[in-house]
């Protein structure tokens, strides 16, 4: 059941939900993403917005950083960890002029997002919703 909000949902309210959401993968996978950071920031930043071309910073709602499983090797060094970032101004946004609930709308970008973990592209994924 969709949660209440008397206030908009913070960046704690948004995380919350998406740790929910983290918890539903199944177990044979989620053990692929043990140690994966979920962050919650108002909007991505100008050079994020920049590099994938994006005009709107209410475009993107979220985003995959880190070493694609396709991509990791044993003998990388890797110099980061793997994140998502979830934009709560645009979550809120896409959910207040949308039908989803904010359940749905952060679960379905956490999964997305994940799915660029396991090194699935745009369209592969599209492909998979079909």
């Amino acid at each position: 059941m969709p949660r209440r909000f008397d206030a908009p949902p913070s960046a704690e309210d948004i995380a919350a939900i998406a740790e929910q959401a983290l918890a539903t993968i199944p177990a044979p996978l989620r053990r692929h993403v043990q140690g994966l950071t979920i962050l919650v920031e108002e909007f991505p930043e100008d050079e994020v917005l920049d590099t994938m071309e994006i005009e709107d910073p209410f475009g993107l709602l979220g985003l995959y950083q880190g070493i694609s499983m396709d991509n990791d090797s044993v003998h990388a060094v890797r110099q980061d960890l793997d994140r998502v970032y979830l934009y709560r101004r645009p979550l809120l946004d896409a959910w207040a002029s949308g039908e989803d609930s904010l359940e749905d709308l952060v679960a379905n970008t956490l999964i997305h997002e994940i799915g660029h973990h396991f090194g699935l592209s745009d369209d592969e994924m599209d492909e998979l919703e079909r």
